[in-house]
């Protein structure tokens, strides 16, 4: 393999990780107030809402399930389902929400684009994240018949073996996507790429999503009236009389 095939995925995942997790950390201690989604609803809704809606299950799905499925060894389940049917199954669900995300992407980027005051308050990060998104949805896509060519299971083995030996800091990596197409590479490099961008543009706001979970999760509060006679009630964190 050449030096740049070792470098990109060999040496590039721990720089985009790196980065991702640094400057999400250095972004939430210096520069709260940019924290945010900074969503256009306000400015037209109707396509948002569609757009908006498609992109996050299309995103979400592919995202748990690349996670899952590149990163659980090969013997876990192996056990309950062939390579080659994981690979199949793989293709489908991913294919399907894959076009949902691909969809949504579309028209978000449109909407961007094609509305002047929309356009006008736009920053640069979020057209070239919206591009760089529906580039990735387009390459995940174009997999798909790709894969249809080694139903085996042999390239997904492969493809997983090569996310496990990266976050276990193992050797060989590289090695491993000897024999992947260009379509398989670009995929990858543009995902990690999306990983090093992350702390510098509205992605953030998904480390926020974490947050509501421990929201909806903290114990109640006991709220007491001024009035002489009225007994505690415990509310929500979230109740209107609460504020």
């Amino acid at each position: 393999m050449s030096y740049l095939d070792h470098f990109l995925f060999g040496y590039y995942p721990y720089i985009a990780l790196t980065v991702f997790l640094l400057g999400s950390l250095i972004r939430f201690d210096r520069d709260q107030y940019t924290w945010k989604s900074d969503s256009s609803q306000l400015l037209r809704a109707g396509q948002l809402r569609w757009g908006s809606n498609l992109f996050h299950i299309g995103i979400l799905f592919l995202f748990f399930g690349h996670t899952v499925g590149m990163l659980t060894p090969h013997f876990v389940y192996e056990p309950f389902i062939s390579a080659g049917a994981k690979q199949l199954l793989a293709m489908v669900s991913g294919g399907l929400f894959g076009l949902f995300g691909f969809v949504g992407v579309t028209m978000l980027l449109h909407r961007r684009l094609s509305d002047p005051r929309i356009r006008a308050t736009s920053k640069t990060s979020d057209i070239v994240l919206l591009v760089l998104l529906w580039l990735q949805f387009a390459l995940g896509l174009s997999t798909i018949p790709l894969s249809a060519q080694h139903l085996d299971g042999s390239m997904m083995l492969k493809l997983s073996e090569w996310a496990q030996r990266i976050v276990t800091f193992r050797a060989g990596a590289p090695e491993l996507l000897a024999d992947a197409g260009w379509v398989f590479k670009s995929h990858m490099f543009l995902g990690m790429t999306i990983f090093l961008i992350f702390p510098f543009t509205r992605l953030v706001h998904v480390w926020s999503g974490f947050g509501t979970l421990a929201y909806v999760f903290r114990p109640y509060q006991v709220v007491r009236s001024r009035r002489v006679g009225m007994t505690p009630r415990p509310v929500s964190v979230a109740d209107p009389m609460n504020h």
